[in-house]
């Protein structure tokens, strides 16, 4: 005992005394309070070794202090504004799962709306574990148990323990890229950075990061507004007279059909149509179908693709756009132009947890008015993927909260099971795939069928409910689903030759489904007209009517005579209704052969070109300055994120079709208050299966 109290009574065991302690604490954050997704051993190694480097170089500063007097004191005091951190982290995040901001920090309205003044009630007893520490040293301290040292650690040893603590985050930083490449450059979700590298980490890459968003936005001007301006207003195209609020009035439901590719539609393996009802909805002559649709995304994947068809503005060069720019940016988003031009509701539904991809935040600056992420819904066992709730019990669970919304609504359904790396348990399917040897292909198929089975029961329930004659169903893929580096495996499945394959039928297999589902139209077809995600706002506004001319998108009207026909991807290359560009590289589309280009098609290949790089520029500057602060156009106001919370979404619900008594617009209502939870019907095994823990882990490499 005299030993340990003796070494305690060093300025080194004393360091070493903070550090233990401190790394404990974090520890049991880590376990009890926050959800890291840990999935497996050298997960959790990486969280047990994450909290030491930062541990020892905050601490560490201290020990370059001569005088005791100032010692002992700026050392707990490091430790205390540490324990601090955490501990705000900690309330924050109990009531709205995600890590606190440099932002939200430093603005105490921020904080206050994030915690919703309530902070004393998201106490809990376990945490007096988490200040327990520091009260029992200072009585150490003050009983002399632990005396003070008047000795002096010297330059040498302090620099060592800096070196140290350099050394073991260069370590912690190699980890985290080996578990998730890309980890600082191509975020999804605020928890990867504290799961791999720590809380203080986390704190400092996002200061960084906000520091580098407040210089973009700083050096903004108006005139650069003005510049994008003029140049949607010169690439505007005007609606299809005959189309234009053919649908006024209707809800609109859209379905993300997660990873889907257009090879899919009528795609038969072993005799057997792998996506059935998808192809009837693509031949029916109540869908307008589009047979070459490009998804458009970078890095940002399925956020990218979202933030698309929400804004119609592109994702950014590198990363995210949701996880970068989302919580500040603002936003001429669908939701809030359909409420304010339409009286329209709106909610998402989706089966991962709420901070994925920054949605939690993003959706409140688009003026998405509901969102019943997995905390709405039972996930546990088998019941849900790696990414979130089975799609068969996504659509099914939803009905409760479907039915309460106000008509007319816009939702949009994001399904993950048609996810990377495809997996899905036997009892979901039997679907007899393919054998190409690749096991993602292989899989792909089969999730895809999934997929197909959870729209179809979607659908009947919509029939039986009454929904679907009054609803507009747009169904779009995301992105690719099997990459270019597996395209040669595919080629087997394609029936194409894999030493044949190039640049050029990679271009090609980007295209994704585009439907739009007009129960009761007759006369749909399916339209060959080039385009991509971009263009998918000012096509759906028009057919409900909305004027699009005062707000700021790249895309345009897909039915529209004056739409662009080139199609801009994020890395810049393009692809048009008679040629393909990939890096520089054209290709005839109708050959699939490199074109020798004569000078006047080569000027004709240079202007496309620029206006690729120029439309993508504009966008690029529009979001990372944030320019749409500098305009509001005519009638419409800024969404306030301060307006939403989406905590007791079900509970809104009942008060709206309270407060609005007979006026209530609601199915339930419109049913006289009749629930129709029981008219859903699903062969998914899951429904009577319980408990077990929840597989989801928010850990991806493609998404």
């Amino acid at each position: 005992m005299n030993y340990i109290r003796t070494k305690l009574s060093t300025r080194f065991g004393f360091f070493c005394l903070l550090v233990g302690l401190f790394w404990a604490k974090t520890i049991y954050a880590y376990f009890t309070d926050f959800q890291l997704g840990l999935a497996n051993p050298f997960e959790y190694f990486v969280a047990l070794f994450n909290p030491i480097a930062t541990t020892l170089f905050l601490l560490g500063l201290a020990m370059y202090i001569k005088s005791s007097r100032l010692f002992y004191p700026i050392i707990l005091l490091i430790d205390g504004l540490n324990t601090l951190l955490l501990y705000l982290n900690v309330i924050y995040y109990r009531e709205f799962t995600d890590f606190m901001t440099v932002s939200t920090m430093t603005g105490y309205s921020k904080v206050n709306q994030g915690l919703s003044g309530s902070s004393l009630a998201l106490t809990m007893p376990h945490d007096v574990f988490y200040w327990l520490d520091i009260v029992l040293i200072l009585v150490l301290l003050l009983f002399r148990v632990i005396r003070i040292d008047k000795g002096k650690i010297g330059f040498k040893g302090a620099f060592a323990i800096t070196s140290t603590a350099i050394l073991i985050f260069t370590a912690n930083l190699s980890f985290g890229e080996m578990a998730r490449p890309q980890l600082l450059t191509r975020t999804f979700d605020r928890t990867y950075i504290v799961k791999y590298l720590g809380l203080n980490a986390f704190t400092v890459y996002d200061g960084i990061k906000q520091q580098h968003n407040n210089d973009l936005r700083a050096m903004a001007t108006k005139s650069e507004m003005n510049d994008v301006h003029k140049f949607i207003n010169k690439h505007y195209a005007a609606p299809n007279a005959k189309l234009f609020g053919s649908q006024k009035g209707k809800n609109v439901i859209v379905i993300h059909l997660e990873s889907f590719q257009q090879f899919l539609i009528d795609k038969k393996v072993n005799g057997q149509e792998v996506t059935p009802f998808l192809n009837s909805l693509y031949h029916s002559k109540s869908t307008y179908a589009f047979s070459n649709f490009f998804h458009e995304v970078g890095q940002g994947k399925t956020s990218d693709a979202e933030n698309m068809l929400e804004t119609s503005t592109y994702g950014l060069p590198q990363g995210s756009l949701f996880t970068q720019f989302g919580s500040d940016n603002v936003f001429q988003a669908a939701p809030s132009i359909l409420k304010q031009e339409k009286g329209y509701t709106s909610a998402v539904f989706h089966g991962n947890v709420a901070s994925f991809w920054n949605r939690n935040n993003v959706y409140k600056n688009m003026g998405y008015q509901y969102f019943f992420d997995a905390s709405y819904y039972d996930t546990s066992g088998d019941r849900a993927s790696g990414y979130g709730l089975k799609d068969k019990l996504l659509f099914k669970d939803s009905v409760k909260y479907l039915q309460r919304l106000q008509q007319p609504f816009y939702i949009k359904y994001i399904t993950v099971t048609n996810h990377f790396p495809y997996t899905i348990d036997s009892e979901d399917s039997n679907f007899k795939t393919t054998n190409t040897g690749d096991s993602s292909v292989d899989n792909y198929f089969k999730t895809a069928h999934y997929l197909d089975e959870a729209v179809k029961e979607f659908y009947a329930y919509l029939q039986k409910a009454g929904l679907l004659k009054n609803s507009i169903i747009m169904l779009y893929g995301d992105h690719y689903g099997i990459s270019n580096s597996e395209n040669i495996n595919l080629a087997k499945a394609l029936d194409k030759n894999p030493n044949d394959w190039n640049n050029f039928d990679n271009a090609q297999l980007q295209r994704v489904p585009l439907m739009f589902n007009i129960p009761g139209m007759k006369s749909g077809y399916i339209d060959n007209t080039y385009g991509g995600e971009i263009d998918v706002l000012p096509t759906l506004l028009h057919l409900l009517g909305v004027n699009t001319k005062k707000y700021i998108q790249f895309g345009t009207d897909l039915f529209s005579k004056k739409h662009d026909t080139v199609v801009a991807f994020r890395n810049r290359d393009w692809v048009s209704t008679k040629y393909t560009s990939v890096s520089g590289t054209i290709y005839s589309n109708k050959t699939g052969k490199v074109i020798n280009a004569t000078p006047h098609q080569r000027k004709i290949f240079n202007k496309m070109q620029a206006r690729v790089n120029t439309e993508l520029s504009y966008s690029d500057e529009l979001n990372e300055q944030n320019l749409l602060r500098f305009y509001t156009p005519k009638g419409f106001n800024p969404v306030n994120p301060k307006d939403y919370n989406y905590q007791n979404e079900f509970q809104k619900e009942l008060g709206a079709e309270t407060e609005l008594g007979k006026k209530s617009t609601s199915l339930y209502d419109k049913l006289k208050k009749k629930s129709t939870e029981n008219m859903y019907k699903t062969d998914a095994p899951e429904v009577n299966h319980t408990g077990g823990s929840s597989r989801i882990n928010n850990k991806t490499s493609d998404d």
